[in-house]
C-alpha cells in the first residue's frame, strides 16, 4: 500500500463476461476478480472496473482517458494485433497526440499523451 491517490473508472457492461472477453483477449489485461456485480482487470498500472446494466445507452455515453509515456507502444501493440475500431494515432486540436478504441459495448477509452514527450 502506497500514499498514492489513484483515480480508477468505473464503467457500465452490458455483459460481463463478454467484457472480459474483450480486455482480456484484445487488449491483454489481467482480469483481477469477477463476480455477478463486478469485473475488475489491470494491466500495469491501468486498472478498469465494470459494473452490469441492461442500459445500451450508459455504455455509449462512458468513456475513461489513459495518459502516460507508454502510449506509443501500446498503440503499436495494438496495431499489430488487429484490435478492432483502433483510431489513427495523431495530434488533436487540443495537442495531445491520441488514439482511441470502442470496446464491444460502447465505451471509449482514450490513450494519449503530451506531444513534445516524444519516446527516446
Amino acid at each position: 500500500m502506497t500514499d498514492e491517490i489513484l483515480c480508477i473508472p468505473v464503467l457500465p457492461s452490458l455483459n460481463l463476461d463478454e467484457t472480459r472477453a474483450f480486455y482480456q483477449d484484445q487488449l491483454r489485461f489481467n482480469v483481477i476478480y469477477q463476480d455477478e456485480t463486478r469485473l475488475i482487470v489491470r494491466r500495469g498500472a491501468m486498472e478498469l472496473h465494470f459494473w452490469p446494466t441492461d442500459k445500451r445507452e450508459f455504455c455509449e455515453s462512458a468513456s475513461t482517458y489513459i495518459r502516460g509515456g507508454g502510449i506509443d507502444a501500446l498503440y503499436e501493440e495494438f496495431r499489430g494485433t488487429g484490435v478492432p475500431h483502433l483510431s489513427p494515432f495523431e495530434v488533436r486540436p487540443w495537442n495531445m497526440k491520441e488514439f482511441h478504441i470502442l470496446d464491444p459495448h460502447g465505451n471509449l477509452l482514450a490513450f494519449g499523451r503530451i506531444p513534445e514527450e516524444e519516446p527516446v
